[in-house]
């Protein structure tokens, strides 16, 4: 991650504790979400068994079928980093933020706010006019936010910073009260405000192409006024691969 970025997050959490006294700062640290080792404290939703696994340190998705592998836990204020690269042109991923634990009915993938994850040659292979759409971030399942840069309900980024396949892209994803705002590759570049859900599992996507995520980290930031409403409902983890 950039120093751009590293710093707009520190100048955040010095703020973010500034009334909690001396000591308080301490508390707010990232965490790894992935071990490195295997898929503790992750879920498979709906994917075949061989869909992820672990090589050399490296969480890898085959991409096949379409689904998603959740954390075990829910999440409601935090500042989310990861790296993810994908090994063929055109490949189509994401990660869900604030997101149910189960597909919506009748589909692959769950209700929640997703990160778009696309290999820069995926717009011209669907002739896309908009070649920003690696970093979109939107709703999914008829879940309605509000775009900082609107492409329809989709927000895009604003400066076009993926690289090509086979190369890492460094994600910061910040969550705050239903504000989400996205840094790529050092710089940040697009948000939505007005989620309707405050709280919910992190999901990363299986859409039909591999792709490879490392360094999943979590700082959890302080709670806010989140009601039941806002919150995803709660997911049984017996099935976590894990454990």
């Amino acid at each position: 991650m950039g120093k751009k970025a590293n710093g707009l997050m520190s100048l955040f959490v010095v703020l973010l504790t500034a009334g909690y006294g001396v000591h308080a700062a301490e508390s707010f640290q990232f965490v790894n979400l992935f071990n490195g080792k295997d898929l503790s404290g992750w879920v498979n939703v709906n994917t075949a068994k061989d869909t992820w696994s672990v090589q050399d340190g490296v969480l890898v998705c085959k991409g096949t079928p379409i689904g998603v592998l959740r954390t075990s836990e829910q999440y409601e204020n935090f500042i989310l980093q990861l790296e993810w690269k994908h090994m063929t042109a055109g490949g189509n991923s994401g990660v869900f933020v604030w997101s149910e634990g189960v597909p919506f009915p009748d589909q692959r993938l769950p209700r929640g706010v997703e990160v778009q994850a696309l290999e820069l040659d995926w717009a011209v292979q669907h002739n896309a006019t908009d070649a920003y759409v690696h970093g979109e971030l939107f709703g999914t399942m008829g879940m309605d936010t509000v775009p900082d840069n609107p492409r329809g309900k989709r927000s895009k980024s604003i400066e076009k910073r993926c690289k090509g396949k086979g190369e890492w892209n460094a994600y910061t994803v910040v969550c705050v009260d239903g504000v989400i705002k996205l840094s790529v590759n050092g710089k940040f570049v697009n948000g939505i405000s007005r989620s309707p859900v405050k709280k919910g599992y992190i999901c990363l996507e299986s859409e039909g192409a591999p792709i490879h995520f490392r360094n999943i980290k979590i700082m959890t930031l302080p709670p806010g006024v989140t009601t039941p409403e806002q919150t995803a409902p709660e997911v049984d983890t017996a099935s976590d691969p894990g454990k």
